[in-house]
């Protein structure tokens, strides 16, 4: 089979993009890069792409961290024409990809959000049942947080669909706040902070369960490895809301 085919039948892009993919020098046969996307392969070939193994098993599943600008919506598409993150993760290897946003975050947030191919990974991360923590930064309006509104924060606060579950909050400054959740309610964070009298002005999420948004250019994104997507998955007991 030729390799372009293979990558293919691999779910690793489409034919078209495979060739590129191959061009790029992004493939390995048996150690040697291979610039021709014709080559002869099969499955006793070690085949890697961006050094992971292919297989002509099951697709191979893939995982973006994007840290999301304000005025980005968190959907595959818009109908008011606005850029939304899957756009900005469409280049190279993703262009073949359905990619689907893990949950969202505000148009007027920013930070950390992940985006995949893989339903199932999808509900692990954001069904509150695996209880998957989320981590924030708010600069909130009206000056320093009370201790009192720490508190309220941490037991959980009355909204209109509910109770929240306890979070873990701390002020970092005054007026700085660091909250971590692992419900995902419509505009919780903001709904949060107002309930204790401070609106939050500035949000920013910089955690997902064991992924720290780290360096990431605003704007831009990368492609997480496998041993960062088995943490995602698999989040100990620290990482998890008290």
């Amino acid at each position: 089979m030729r390799l372009a085919k293979y990558l293919a039948h691999a779910g690793i892009a489409s034919r078209r993009a495979s060739e590129v993919l191959i061009a790029e020098g992004r493939v390995s046969v048996d150690g040697e890069k291979v610039l021709d996307p014709a080559r002869d392969v099969d499955s006793r070939n070690k085949i890697l792409f961006d050094g992971e193994r292919v297989g002509s098993g099951p697709a191979i599943r893939v995982v973006y961290a994007l840290n999301k600008p304000s005025g980005v919506v968190s959907t595959a598409a818009d109908t008011h024409g606005r850029p939304t993150v899957v756009e900005m993760v469409r280049s190279g290897a993703a262009s073949s990809r359905r990619l689907y946003p893990v949950g969202r975050l505000d148009v007027d947030s920013t930070g950390l959000i992940l985006l995949t191919d893989d339903g199932d990974l999808a509900h692990r991360l954001t069904h509150p049942s695996f209880e998957v923590p989320k981590r924030y930064i708010a600069r909130v309006s009206g000056g320093a947080v009370s201790e009192r509104a720490l508190q309220a924060l941490r037991d959980g606060i009355f909204l209109d669909d509910g109770k929240t579950a306890p979070a873990k909050a701390r002020q970092i400054a005054a007026g700085h706040l660091e909250l971590t959740i692992h419900e995902g309610r419509k505009r919780q964070v903001r709904r949060m902070c107002e309930a204790v009298g401070h609106p939050v002005r500035e949000l920013k999420r910089v955690g997902f369960g064991s992924l720290d948004l780290g360096a990431i250019p605003e704007g831009k994104s990368r492609r997480l490895s496998l041993p960062e997507v088995e943490a995602l998955l698999a989040p100990t007991d620290q990482d998890r809301v008290a």
